[in-house]
């Protein structure tokens, strides 16, 4: 009897270790699996670089047809060992996509859809000193986009305006984190030479050098850095009216070392536009070129679950004009993340890239990562206390900017 009551206790025992790591697994796999995946035409959802299988959920059926039309959804149960569902997961079809990488370097002229405030500063008046903008409640990174209803698109507009004011009120319509506000700046004279002025500092373009990460032979379309042009000052994603692309040479690089980025040196090799730029998101830049910037072959994408820990490659220009391939480790992957930008980490690990670069350095964000013949991703960022590592961003992300900007496009030509 007590050896039965002792057998029962371990039985007990094991089963709430069971329950108990079950439940952990099945937090976990919340946290870490995305709520949806997409596969291309023929394919089915194949999680074993995440250990883990899935099937259609209970009592839906997809057949063959399905799985070779696009834009076909169902959705699916993760498993775990194969038999135990942990998630219900949405999984769309799409058609597979061809796209050449390029690792080029490429210049970006950007002008804004606005101006952005990106500071302010006292006026010594008859009155003491006085700050118009910040009294009027502009805020650093603010984007003044009309003044009196009228639109304006450049510094001078804003100066021209307060200078012309007479020390009248001015209407300013600022768009402020997608909202937008109406706010009222009184100009003050300024004691040192009579001028009216508003205290506030604007920036109305921007210009860089960066790395065109695929093209679409297709389309002409292209995407490139893998992040968003941000504002030097305010750390705010540019808005964005128009840009333009021009070629760049790279004359240098300053190498990357603990505490301090390194760059590719380089300057724009022409004033005569190679494309134009129709999108600055936070997951890169996007645009169309007259010609593609690469001569690679044309790669598949791979969907973000066939991205797996290990050997890869990236394709990034640091010398020569010529784009290369070095070796890199992809040392881990966030399948879900706060960041889109931010899925993977990578290691550099080829010895003529350290000996050149010291790692990643400022200019290569964008260079593709290449794993098992697929455009994988995008470098984006260098890790400053470690230029060996830096973030990547998932090719597939980037990929649904691209079929954004083509869908537009094909409805202004209709």
């Amino acid at each position: 009897m007590g050896n039965l009551k002792r057998a029962f206790r371990i039985l007990s025992g094991v089963a709430a270790v069971f329950v108990l790591a079950f439940g952990i697994t099945a937090g976990i796999a919340e946290y870490t699996i995305p709520d949806s995946f997409r596969v291309t035409q023929g394919q089915e959802l194949n999680l074993d670089a995440l250990g883990l299988s899935a099937e259609p959920a209970m009592g839906r059926e997809v057949d063959a047809v399905s799985l070779h039309t696009a834009s076909a959804d169902y959705d699916a149960d993760v498993l775990l060992f194969d038999t135990i569902p942990i998630k219900t997961v949405h999984v769309s079809v799409t058609e597979p996509l061809t796209l050449i990488p390029c690792g080029t370097p490429f210049g970006i002229k950007m002008f804004t859809n606005g101006v952005v405030v990106v500071g302010m500063a006292d006026i010594d008046s008859t009155d003491g000193k006085v700050n118009p903008a910040a009294q009027a409640g502009l805020k650093m990174g603010d984007i003044i986009t009309k003044i009196n209803g009228t639109p304006v698109y450049e510094n001078d507009a804003v100066s021209q305006a307060i200078q012309d004011s007479g020390g009248q009120p001015l209407e300013f319509t600022v768009n402020r984190s997608g909202e937008e506000l109406q706010l009222t700046l009184t100009p003050a004279v300024s004691s040192q030479d009579g001028s009216y002025k508003g205290g506030v500092w604007v920036r109305d373009s921007t210009a860089g050098i960066g790395t065109v990460t695929f093209y679409d032979p297709q389309t002409g379309l292209f995407g490139g850095l893998g992040h968003g042009i941000c504002d030097i000052d305010t750390n705010n994603l540019m808005p964005m009216k128009d840009g333009e692309i021009v070629p760049v040479t790279i004359s240098g690089v300053t190498k990357g070392q603990k505490g301090a980025a390194g760059e590719l040196r380089g300057y724009f090799s022409g004033s005569q536009s190679i494309g134009n730029l129709y999108v600055n998101s936070d997951e890169g830049v996007y645009g169309q070129l007259q010609a593609s910037p690469a001569q690679q072959q044309a790669l598949p994408v791979a969907m973000k679950q066939e991205v797996q820990e290990g050997p890869a490659q990236i394709l990034a220009t640091v010398e020569d004009g010529t784009p290369r391939y070095y070796d890199v480790t992809i040392e881990h992957v966030a399948y879900k993340s706060d960041s889109r930008v931010k899925n993977l980490v990578v290691l550099v690990t080829d010895e003529a890239l350290l000996e050149k670069t010291g790692g990643i350095v400022q200019g290569m964000s964008g260079s593709p990562i290449i794993q098992n013949g697929k455009i994988a991703g995008a470098v984006t960022h260098v890790f400053v206390n470690d230029p060996t590592r830096g973030y990547g961003i998932f090719a597939e992300t980037m990929v649904e900017n691209l079929a954004a900007i083509e869908q537009e496009t094909v409805q202004k030509a209709s």
